[in-house]
C-alpha cells in the first residue's frame, strides 16, 4: 500500500474536526472563560462564582442529590440487569421477557417523566403506586367510623393534640358529660345508631362495684368509689334538615355507636369506656374528676397514600423511574456478555460441587467484572446529566429537593434572574465531575484492547 500524505489525512479529518471544535471545544472554552465573569459578564468576578457552588443552599443540595445519584441508580440497575441476564439465560420465555424489560429504553425521557408523574400520584384513584400500596395497607389497617369527625369551637371538646380530643374541663360524677362532634357524613354513620338519649346521672352516693352499664354502653374498665360513675353521652350534634342547638342533644341527633372515651388523670388513663348504640356511655368512679379523651384511633382515616413526590422521597421516587428505564439496558450488555462466557468453566464448577449461587459469585460474576465496569461507568456518565427526569417528575413545591447540577445549570442559566457567570461554573463543574470517569473508562478500554 502506498504511504497516504499528511494532507490527504487533514483533508478526511478536517470536517470532523470542524464539527468538533464547532460543538465541543468551542463551548467548553467560553463557558470556562465566562465563568470568571460576573452576571453581566462585563467585570471580572475571578473564583467569585466558583465560591457560590459551594455556599448557594440550591447548588449543594443539587451537588449533594448527584452524589446520590451516582452512587444508587448506576448499582441498582446493573445489579437489576445482571439478576435479569442471569435468570432468564434458561428460560424459554427469556427472549420474551427481556424485550418487555428493554421496551422502556425506546421511551423518551419526556414520557417517562409524564407517565411517572402519574404513577406517584398520592390520589389512589389515579397513583398506581398508591393504588397497590393502598391496597396492601387497608387490608391489615382498617379506618375508624368516624374519620374527620371533629368538635366544634363552641363544644365542650378541644384538641389534645395527635389527633384526639379532650375535654375543656374535668368531669363528675352526677352531671352527665356532653362529648359533641360534627363532621361525620350520614352514609359512615354506623347502620344500626339510634336517637342520641342523655342517661341519667346515679346517685353519687351509691359505691360504683364496677359491675353495671349504662344504656346501650359497654364498659372496659372497672373501678370501685364512694363518688359514684360518671355517666355521659357521644353524639353526632347535627340534625338532619337543620334546626337544633348546638351542644344539645336534640331527638333527632344521632349516637355516635362504637365511640372509645378515656378518662385521663395526672397524665394516666384511669378508665376507659365504649359508647353504645343511642351514645350512651359508663366510666367508673375512678373517672370521677378526670379528663375525658376521645383517642386519635377513632379518627383514623382511611390510608390517602404514600407523598411520592414530597420533599423526603422525590429523589428515591424518580430514581426509580431512571431504573425503570436503564435496567433493560444494563441486562442486554450483560447478557451478551454472559453469551460470550466460556461454559466449560462453570460445568466444571458444578460437577466439583459447586451449587448455583457458588458458581454465580465465584465464576459468572468475575468473569463479567469487564462488561459489569462498562455498564457502570456508563450509567454514571448518564446520570451526572440527568435533567429531563427531574424536571418533569418533581412538582414545583418540591423541586428544589430534587434539584440536581444539570437542571440547577438550566434554572441559573435561564430565565428570570439569570447568572451565566454562575451557570456556566455549573457547567464546568460538571465537565470535572464526568471527565474522571471518562477517564477511567477509555483506560480500561485501552487494557482491554492490548489483551
Amino acid at each position: 500500500m502506498r504511504p497516504r500524505s499528511p494532507l490527504t489525512a487533514t483533508v478526511f479529518l478536517l470536517p470532523a474536526l470542524l464539527l468538533l471544535g464547532a460543538l465541543v471545544v468551542y463551548p467548553i472554552g467560553y463557558s470556562v472563560q465566562r465563568s470568571f465573569f460576573d452576571k453581566s459578564g462585563d467585570s471580572f468576578a475571578g473564583f467569585d462564582n466558583y465560591v457560590t457552588l459551594f455556599t448557594d443552599d440550591a447548588i449543594r443540595t443539587a451537588l449533594r442529590n448527584n452524589l446520590i445519584w451516582v452512587a444508587v441508580a448506576p448499582t441498582v440497575a446493573t445489579a437489576l440487569g445482571l439478576i435479569f441476564a442471569v435468570l432468564t439465560e434458561r428460560v424459554r420465555w427469556g427472549t420474551a421477557f427481556k424485550l418487555v424489560v428493554f421496551m422502556p429504553m425506546a421511551v423518551s425521557m419526556l414520557a417517562a417523566g409524564i407517565i411517572f408523574r402519574l404513577v406517584y400520584e398520592q390520589d389512589p384513584e389515579r397513583g398506581v403506586a398508591n393504588a397497590v400500596w393502598v391496597g396492601v395497607h387497608d387490608t391489615f389497617a382498617e379506618s375508624s367510623s368516624f374519620p374527620r369527625a371533629r368538635p366544634l369551637p363552641t363544644h365542650p371538646l378541644k384538641a389534645a393534640g395527635g389527633g384526639a380530643y379532650e375535654t375543656k374541663a374535668p368531669v363528675h360524677a352526677g352531671t352527665p358529660a356532653l362529648l359533641p362532634l360534627v363532621g361525620v357524613a350520614p352514609a359512615r354513620m354506623p347502620k344500626d345508631a339510634r336517637p342520641a338519649r342523655t342517661p341519667e346521672a346515679p346517685p353519687t352516693s351509691t359505691p360504683d362495684t364496677g359491675t353495671g352499664t349504662g344504656t346501650g354502653a359497654n364498659t372496659d374498665t372497672a373501678a370501685g368509689g364512694s363518688s359514684g360513675p360518671v355517666t355521659g353521652v357521644a353524639w353526632l350534634d347535627f340534625t338532619p334538615g337543620g334546626g337544633g342547638r348546638p351542644g344539645t342533644v336534640d331527638p333527632r341527633e344521632l349516637g355516635l355507636k362504637g365511640l372509645r372515651i378515656e378518662a385521663v388523670k395526672d397524665g394516666r388513663v384511669v378508665a376507659r369506656a365504649t359508647a353504645g348504640a343511642d351514645g350512651a356511655f359508663r366510666l367508673p368512679a375512678a373517672a370521677d374528676g378526670a379528663v375525658l379523651r376521645l383517642p386519635a384511633s377513632n379518627f383514623r382515616e382511611q390510608y390517602a397514600g404514600v407523598s411520592w413526590l414530597g420533599p423526603t422521597l422525590v429523589t428515591p421516587a424518580i430514581i426509580g423511574s431512571y431504573v425503570w428505564m436503564w435496567a433493560g439496558f444494563a441486562m442486554v450488555l450483560i447478557a451478551a456478555g454472559l453469551a460470550g462466557l466460556p461454559r466449560e468453566l462453570l460445568e466444571a464448577a458444578r460437577v466439583d460441587g459447586a451449587n448455583e449461587w457458588q458458581v454465580f459469585r465465584r465464576i459468572t460474576v468475575p468473569l463479567l467484572a469487564p462488561v459489569l465496569g462498562v455498564v457502570v461507568v456508563t450509567l454514571m456518565i448518564n446520570v451526572l446529566k440527568v435533567f429531563d427526569l427531574v424536571y418533569v417528575i418533581a412538582p414545583g413545591s418540591a423541586l428544589a429537593d430534587a434539584n440536581v447540577l444539570a437542571l440547577q445549570l438550566y434554572r441559573s442559566s435561564f430565565g428570570t434572574g439569570a447568572d451565566l457567570g454562575v451557570g456556566s461554573a455549573i457547567a464546568v463543574l460538571l465537565l470535572l465531575l464526568v471527565l474522571p470517569v471518562m477517564a477511567f473508562n477509555i483506560r480500561r478500554m485501552r487494557r482491554e484492547n492490548r489483551r
